[in-house]
């Protein structure tokens, strides 16, 4: 028997740029109207945050005065759409059906726009919405907290949980653009100021042992809401992170993902606390968990650990609470290999600033670390 096979290859080169400014949608600000500028008056479609419309009142009027003094680059095709933030944006997956629904009534096409300005959460779901919509219109992602605009605002992924699962459902969908106005996070309570800083030791830890250094010395004012040292920090963030997915696998093809360091534990930590943990809360106990079984592991000093542990202290985060047991942990491990559609793979630290990728996890070791680290926790109550 004979067989045909046709083989086909071809390279698709992506580019967007990542924006920071300060007063996004002052009149004076023609940032976002001269990215947005075509031939003709470009179509967009606004998704906002309930939590920054609640911070930011007059936000809504701020939109609609920006669009009309630029009425000759951009068009706000209808008033601006509200959902829920945080991770009840991700659970109900109605919310997807209403902003696909809104581009069928708005005659939203792929060269129109979808902008989402929010928290992570919000932009992981409309960025879901977009990309499924004519199999891809714009989207535009402004991010207004730090865990977005360091971290998950930047990126290439979207999506929303389902069957229990964290980011279940999604796609893997460069944005048009993102811009992060600074001035969003004056108004963050302090978990949420806080939170986005997991995400900076994170990749610190992995990939930048002077990064760590500079969080050590800035912990105190990062921890005190001073805005340079968080600029500096999200800046610095966002560029690694640009960095690590512009590299070979940015669509996650493989079972590799360095930037997860901290994570497998992170996700089911936030299911088991019904979402009352922050996601950066939940990724800092993850951090401090995979750094002590690292140290356990005999791969890191326990002088290393001390600093790590200190740095996740000092920013203000807990190590410890008490829905982080093994037996709940363990089914996790398995949740996060069928995430990576492969091998588990998980990242542990050989030192501060070198990662190392592991295929298998020791139960009884975690459950050692567990222990540790709630043994600080006691002696810090």
């Amino acid at each position: 028997m004979t067989h045909t096979v046709l083989q086909q290859a071809f390279a698709v080169n992506f580019q967007y740029k990542v924006c920071f400014t300060h007063g996004l949608f002052d009149p004076n600000n023609s940032l976002l109207a001269e990215h947005l500028r075509t031939e003709n008056p470009a179509k967009v479609l606004v998704v906002l945050d309930q939590g920054l419309t609640e911070a930011h009142p007059d936000l809504i009027s701020k939109l609609e005065q920006y669009f009309e003094a630029n009425k000759k680059d951009i068009s706000l095709c209808a008033a601006p759409m509200i959902v829920p933030g945080g991770e009840a944006s991700k659970n109900d997956e109605n919310l997807v059906r209403q902003i696909v629904e809104a581009t069928h009534l708005q005659a939203i096409d792929r060269h129109s726009y979808i902008m989402a300005i929010g928290g992570g959460a919000v932009l992981d779901m409309v960025g879901f919405a977009a990309a499924i919509s004519h199999r891809g219109v714009r989207h535009i992602r402004i991010p207004t907290t730090v865990l977005s605009q360091n971290d998950s605002g930047v990126g290439v992924k979207n999506s929303i949980n389902y069957f229990g699962k964290k980011n279940y459902i999604g796609t893997f969908a460069t944005p048009y653009l993102v811009v992060n106005d600074f001035d969003f996070l004056k108004t963050l309570d302090d978990r949420d100021w806080r939170s986005g800083l997991s995400e900076a030791i994170k990749v610190a830890l992995i990939k930048d042992a002077d990064f760590f250094q500079w969080m050590e010395k800035h912990a105190h004012i990062l921890a005190r809401r001073e805005m340079e040292p968080m600029k500096e920090s999200i800046i610095r963030c966002a560029q690694m992170h640009l960095d690590h997915i512009s590299g070979k696998d940015p669509f996650e093809m493989g079972s590799s993902r360095p930037l997860d360091f901290g994570h497998w534990a992170a996700h089911k930590l936030e299911y088991l606390t019904s979402f009352d943990l922050r996601h950066g809360e939940a990724v800092a106990i993850g951090i401090a968990l995979d750094s002590t079984y690292s140290f356990l592991k005999g791969w890191i000093t326990k002088a290393d650990l001390d600093r790590i542990l200190k740095l996740i202290s000092d920013l203000g985060f807990d190590l410890f609470v008490s829905e982080l047991t093994g037996e709940n942990l363990i089914k996790g491990l398995e949740e996060f290999r069928e995430h990576l559609g492969g091998r588990l793979t998980i990242m542990l630290l050989k030192a501060i600033g070198k990662g190392e990728e592991v295929h298998e996890m020791d139960h009884i070791l975690i459950q050692k670390a567990i222990t540790y680290l709630e043994s600080m926790h006691k002696t810090t109550m």
